[in-house]
């Protein structure tokens, strides 16, 4: 996985017009809090996808265990560069605000589908070089002269509910990587869980 420097790893991004229009402003973005970010490692960090993309819309995906939602971008050239999941540690109340702003669509009829289409699907990514990775994020919006703004970001631990959620999304969108639990209650309920691969007192890194 494509590291993040240590405490908060920095990519400015320039808000510009032609994009102001049709993205989300940085602001509304830190507003999410805790998100579960999918990006493409062959093109960069985990905020390229963001310096890339041009538009955003809404989507809902489905699986046996019901719908989830994600935050799609798309590049100049129509291709989704960069994905971002609500998460049970999100914002509902900034997601529910941001999503009504922008174009809503559910998933392409045969996106979902069994586990060997999926696998399909994985390879496919890997074989053309684009296969997608997760990892929790906390995005943060930071103040730049002029019309300016920038976009950077931190990791972010999940609970162990998030954690579910994760692995259930990595699952279905064929997509690999680590999300880190919570040190808190939900670290200690993942040990008693044998979510916990140290079984102990270090915040355990749970791979998707």
């Amino acid at each position: 996985m494509a590291r993040l420097a240590p405490g908060m790893a920095q990519i400015v991004a320039n808000a510009a017009a032609h994009r102001g229009a049709a993205l989300p402003q940085p602001r509304q973005l830190a507003e999410l809090g805790t998100v579960l970010c999918m990006y493409r490692p062959q093109r960069g960090s985990e905020l390229a996808g963001w310096t890339q993309a041009v538009r955003a819309e809404c989507r809902t995906g489905m699986d046996s265990d019901g719908p989830y939602e994600s935050l799609r971008f798309f590049d100049c050239h129509g291709r989704c560069c960069w994905r971002l999941f609500l998460l049970p540690d999100s914002d509902f109340l900034a997601w529910d605000i941001l999503v009504a702003q922008l174009p809503a669509r559910a998933e392409e009829e045969g996106a979902q589908g069994g586990v060997t289409e999926r696998l399909w699907r994985r390879l496919a990514g890997r074989l053309g070089g684009g296969d997608w990775r997760l990892c929790a994020l906390r995005l943060h919006a930071l103040p730049q002269s002029g019309w300016t703004a920038a976009l950077a970001a931190s990791p972010a631990p999940v609970s162990a509910v998030g954690v579910a959620i994760a692995r259930r999304i990595a699952r279905q969108e064929g997509a690999v990587g680590e999300v880190r639990l919570d040190d808190c209650c939900c670290a200690g309920a993942a040990v008693a869980t044998g979510l916990s691969p140290t079984g102990g007192s270090e915040v355990p890194l749970v791979r998707l």
